[in-house]
């Protein structure tokens, strides 16, 4: 029986319909930017200042500068640790007494500041800034806190939580009707968080964004490597993930058009509306299709096709029939990823691989922090950093394959972690490139593990295998924050050293991979599990259609 790769090298492995799928689902993947990455623009925390009243009334009065008010009216540094106490606490002062003098205010009251009682912003908090973000309409700042780090790990539990179940019901259902259902809900939940009246609201919403969003994402890449040939494969899937890097860039400039947060997530939130469109543009995955024995309506999808190509479809290759051994559809289960050896050690070490790509990702971004005071621009600089990053990489797989430049990366960005450990601060250019250099190599690995994960998997359990397998990066994405800061509170520099054990580590494991390149992705356990072994060449193979006539013998 001829397989899908095998038809689409008569119909067309990245024609019209291809392109066309290919530029729809690459929308999606911009679109999921926001999600992951928005917290920069939705939830920034400005500099602010405890609200005292009748300061305002006196800086007016004595016509004060803002740097003269703060110096008269808010408690200076602090012990070490407490660099800015004037953002949580306020003098316990009456403002509106007459007797404060412009001067000095505070100078009748004690000869020594440091002897004034201090208390909580009981009134609030001045914000310095143009805009509106979360944390300033709803004051997650000095106790309350706590609050913005939950917000963000609500998105990460629920990318966790929607990675495994919604790669289950996908391997069960279908990619597309999962996908719709994604979409449908992601906008939902993304323009019901726009209007939140309270925090708890948001919460909710966001909790909702992160359990559809990653797994429309990554539908969306199981699709499009499912509808390409095997030429094209891993073409497309780098520049899908290419695609979430130039929703990097737009992300910066409509949050700089929009500093109001409510207009910003209204914003990014619409375009999931027209995805629902989708549904008239984009078929079901004919490999998802045969593997549930329902060859007819791949059939049809196939024929379909090829008429958007342009290209005939032959006759010896219209008649699909199911392997004499699948009697029954496959139905995907957890136990698959770990029930034979060789899938055991390719779910193992991609999860691993995952987890060290979000840890080292957001590590060292956190690590090496924005260099100037402008993030929109600092944001932007660190976008174009991805995209030399997945040139190099579509010129180096086609050539070197799959696992060296993967390996290499993990050791390049571990080695850089390193490297910056020794070099001294007054090398702040040196430090700077090391630092990109790491960069560039963690997302290299991060573009390359979503790749090859879904060539490891046989059809029925990919988008299972994909999403399982990369949950581990949610939970690297929750206890990063954790392991950069409290380990920078040690030593400054331990947090590299770490993240340069675990990129090392990975680079290794990823040589215990089999090699994908050229190889059409496993239909069956078997296939998978032989993927080490040197498979036959379907590619010369011509596919016969023989019709038996019963003569009589005369």
């Amino acid at each position: 029986m001829p397989t899908v790769d095998d038809i689409l090298e008569h119909i067309g492995e990245f024609n019209f319909f291809q392109k066309q799928t290919f530029f729809l689902l690459a929308l999606l993947s911009a679109a999921f930017t926001p999600i992951y990455v928005g917290i920069v623009f939705l939830a920034f925390t400005p500099d602010h200042r405890c609200l005292s009243p009748g300061v305002a009334e006196l800086s007016r009065r004595c016509g004060w500068s803002l740097a003269e008010e703060l110096n008269y009216t808010a408690p200076g540094p602090g012990a070490a640790g407490e660099a800015s106490p004037h953002r949580c606490r306020r003098y316990e002062v009456d403002w509106n007494q007459s007797a404060l003098s412009c001067a000095d205010p505070l100078a009748g009251l004690a000869a020594n500041r440091s002897h004034l009682p201090l208390g909580p912003c009981r009134h609030g908090w001045v914000y310095e800034t143009p805009g509106s973000s979360i944390v300033t309409e709803f004051n997650l700042v000095c106790a309350s806190s706590w609050m913005l780090d939950l917000f963000q790990s609500a998105v990460n539990v629920g990318f966790f939580i929607g990675s495994v179940g919604i790669g289950y019901i996908a391997d069960r259902f279908g990619r597309k009707l999962c996908l719709l259902v994604t979409i449908l809900i992601n906008a939902a939940s993304g323009l019901l968080l726009a209007v939140s009246p309270n925090y708890t609201w948001v919460l909710i919403f966001r909790l909702i964004q992160g359990l559809v969003s990653k797994a429309g994402w990554l539908i969306g890449y199981i699709l499009i490597t499912e509808f390409v040939g095997l030429s094209y494969r891993r073409t497309v899937g780098i520049v899908y993930q290419m695609a979430f890097t130039v929703g990097l860039l737009v992300l910066v400039g409509v949050a700089y058009v929009l500093p109001h947060w409510r207009w910003l997530q209204l914003t990014v939130s619409l375009p999931n509306v027209f995805f629902l469109l989708y549904y008239w543009c984009i078929p079901e995955s004919p490999r998802w299709l045969i593997s549930q024995n329902k060859n007819a309506k791949a059939m049809r999808i196939i024929k379909h096709i090829a008429r958007k190509n342009g290209k005939p479809l032959p006759t010896s290759l219209q008649s699909l029939r199911p392997d004499e051994e699948a009697d029954e559809k496959l139905n995907p289960s957890f136990l698959d990823l770990v029930r034979t050896p060789q899938i055991r050690k390719h779910t193992l070490i991609l999860m691993y691989n995952w987890f060290t790509s979000s840890v080292l990702y957001q590590g060292l971004i956190m690590h090496m922090g924005l260099a100037g005071s402008n993030f929109y621009l600092d944001f932007f600089y660190s976008a174009l950093v991805e995209f030399p990053a997945a040139l190099l990489l579509i010129v180096t797989i086609d050539r070197l394959g799959r696992r060296y430049p993967w390996a290499a990366s993990n050791m390049v960005a571990g080695v850089a972690c390193l490297a910056s450990v020794f070099i001294p601060d007054d090398l702040q250019w040196l430090r700077v490139t090391v630092a990109c250099l790491g960069r560039m190599g963690i997302t290299m690995a991060y573009e390359m593990v979503c790749l090859v994960n879904a060539e490891l998997y046989p059809t029925f359990i990919r988008n299972l295998g994909v999403l399982v397998c990369s949950s581990m990066c949610d939970i690297g994405g929750i206890i990063t924050p954790f392991l950069v800061y409290r380990l920078t509170n040690v030593w400054h520099e331990l947090p590299l050293l770490v993240f340069a054990v675990i990129g090392l580590v990975a680079g290794v494991l990823v040589l215990l991979l089999p090699e994908t390149k050229g190889k059409a992705l496993p239909e069956t356990i078997d296939e998978a599990e032989n993927m080490q072994r040197p498979r036959k060449n379907k590619e010369k193979m011509i596919y016969l259609q023989v019709k038996k006539v019963d003569n009589p013998l005369n």
